[in-house]
């Protein structure tokens, strides 16, 4: 007698199609939440305008940034120069695109330098505490003790003046307020019931850690870059203001702060223009990340 083979169980199929559902669910009420939260969808829509804008900023200058143009110097906003021209004649509009593109990259850059640093100093300080909660703490406590903007000055002294030794100052000047945040979060997680689930089936600390903390710490780490991406614009321009960050004659925000110091009173479209374009990029990121906190939340808030 022979006997017909049972069919293979479904369940596998059965949990990667609730897991999708799942994921689907979650992604609609994230939409929903952002359709409803009219201040994040105008922080998400500059965001995009100054990421555009940062990528295709060479395209969209009308003049070269850096020519001078001596018989236009000084030229107030008009249909051949938009935003006005500087002491050298040089097309202000061009300049402000293109130090855009200048304090996107330094802000980008330097939070994911901070972040590749901290988040695994914060795991290991909040997860195994002791010995290493110790060293941590007392090492973001010292470089706490000076404000953002001091420590990344100070930074930018010592490594130099240049807009890579600026994005590695400011970088590293929001190190600690990283370090702080994961381990807050790793010291919340590691007590929940599903992390002592994963240690009592004899899952490794690598494990718990990158696949049952970290990607629960996600949406507040993902908040705290949309807060670290702005603070980062203002301290490049700081830094350039300062002459520690982009060196003249490239263009940057700060550096068009600097250069419209002389001129505040005849010119004041020279510092107008860049000083704007800084407020409005940092409304724009604190927006967006008031937003992802709203939608992020599961206790489904929206403001």
């Amino acid at each position: 007698m022979t006997v017909a083979p049972s069919p293979a169980p479904a369940v596998p199929t059965a949990r990667v199609r609730a897991g999708t559902l799942v994921r689907q669910g979650r992604f609609a009420v994230a939409l929903r939440r952002l359709r409803r939260n009219r201040l994040a969808l105008v922080g998400a829509v500059l965001t995009a305008v100054f990421v555009l804008v940062a990528v295709a900023a060479p395209l969209l200058a009308p003049y070269d940034p850096a020519r001078p143009d001596f018989d236009a110097a000084l030229t107030a906003p008009g249909w051949s120069h938009w935003l006005g021209t500087d002491d050298l004649g040089r097309d202000q509009l061009s300049r402000v695109l293109v130090g855009v593109t200048a304090s996107m990259q330094v802000g980008v850059v330097a939070v994911l330098l901070a972040f590749v640093v901290a988040v695994p100093l914060g795991l290991l300080a909040g997860y195994y505490g002791r010995f290493a909660d110790t060293v941590v703490s007392r090492l973001t406590d010292t470089m706490l003790a000076f404000p953002f903007l001091v420590l990344a000055v100070g930074l930018a002294a010592v490594l130099g003046p240049s807009l890579q030794n600026a994005t590695i100052a400011i970088g590293i000047s929001q190190i600690p307020g990283i370090v702080r945040i994961t381990r807050a979060e790793t010291l919340r997680l590691k007590h929940l019931d599903y992390v002592g689930a994963a240690v009592a089936n004899g899952a490794g600390d690598g494990v718990i850690l990158f696949r049952h903390i970290l990607p629960n710490a996600t949406s507040t780490l993902i908040v705290q870059a949309t807060v670290g991406i702005p603070a980062a614009i203002i301290g490049e321009a700081v830094l350039s203001f300062l002459g520690l960050g982009v060196q003249p004659p490239s263009p940057s925000l700060g550096v068009m702060l600097s250069s419209a110091q002389p001129f505040i009173a005849d010119a004041p479209w020279m510092a107008v223009f860049p000083g704007l374009v800084i407020v409005l990029a940092t409304l724009a990121f604190n927006l967006l990340g008031d937003g992802i906190r709203d939608i992020l939340d599961p206790r489904g808030g929206t403001r």
